[in-house]
């Protein structure tokens, strides 16, 4: 203790400082107060931390939001053609348009039309559910305005639009357009389509396309109007007996046989 007083005494300033702690044994008032502001201090340099600590996770989860927001919504249905309906040209008169829809989903999909001018366009179908890899060419009609201002015929622009919504739903089940009002929040609007006009006299890869697909249009109508192939039995042949008839008739006469010798 003698050498560590003698050490510290050759340096007034380390002993004062050192040997007699002021917050120990004077001014208790004072050291209460500092004690405070040091537990402020603290709490303080917290709560920075804190706010810090908010501050760099609240950039990545609005940046991660944005993002989301950016990104394309994934598609249920593939169209094609993907964007535009293609008609003929033909001033006066209705003409048709086919899309093929496809279900790329692993769920059955509802699918709707809609067009800004219901009065002078139609859809057939007008809507339908498809069931997965499942596809269908709608046919769309359209009336045809005559040109004005001197328009030339081919570069008429049409303001007519056409929609195409999509909707999940549950299996198999009767298409009715209800479905959509019921279940507005969980509809997705899979394109907006523009009306395209093409010359008809003059041919293009775009007017063989939809001259192919109108045709594949009708075959598949057709084929939905034919009724169902019967499930009962088949008839052998023009002006004989149906089998299953036959063998019938042959077991009622054989008991009719026994009948008549039993009661002999």
């Amino acid at each position: 203790m003698a050498v560590e007083s003698d050490k510290t005494g050759s340096d007034g300033k380390v002993w004062s400082f050192c040997s007699m702690p002021f917050w120990q044994t004077t001014h208790p008032s004072s050291s209460s107060s500092s004690t405070s502001s040091m537990h402020n201090s603290v709490h303080h340099q917290s709560q920075i931390l804190q706010s810090l600590d908010r501050s760099t996770h609240q950039p990545s989860t609005t940046v991660s939001s944005v993002a989301k927001s950016l990104l394309p919504t994934r598609r249920r249905l593939r169209l094609d053609p993907p964007s535009k309906l293609y008609f003929p040209y033909e001033p006066g008169k209705q003409v048709r348009s086919a899309i093929t829809i496809k279900n790329t989903c692993k769920s059955h999909v509802a699918f709707k039309f809609q067009t800004t001018a219901p009065k002078s366009c139609y859809m057939r179908p007008p809507g339908g559910i498809l069931a997965p890899g499942e596809s269908i060419i709608a046919t769309v009609f359209k009336f045809v305005e005559p040109p004005e201002n001197n328009e030339k015929p081919i570069d008429q622009k049409s303001r007519v639009k056409f929609k195409i919504m999509s909707l999940k739903v549950k299996g198999e089940m009767d298409y009715v357009p209800e479905l959509f009002d019921e279940q507005r929040d969980h509809v997705a609007v899979e394109q907006i389509l523009r009306v395209i006009f093409l010359d008809p006299e003059h041919p293009s890869p775009a007017l063989d396309k939809l001259k192919r697909q109108l045709a594949e249009a009708e075959a598949a109508l057709e084929a939905r109007k034919k009724p169902p192939e019967e499930t009962g039995p088949r008839v052998a042949g023009e002006g004989l007996v149906i089998d299953e008839w036959k063998e019938r008739r042959e077991r009622y006469l054989a008991k009719q046989q026994v009948e008549v010798v039993d009661s002999v």
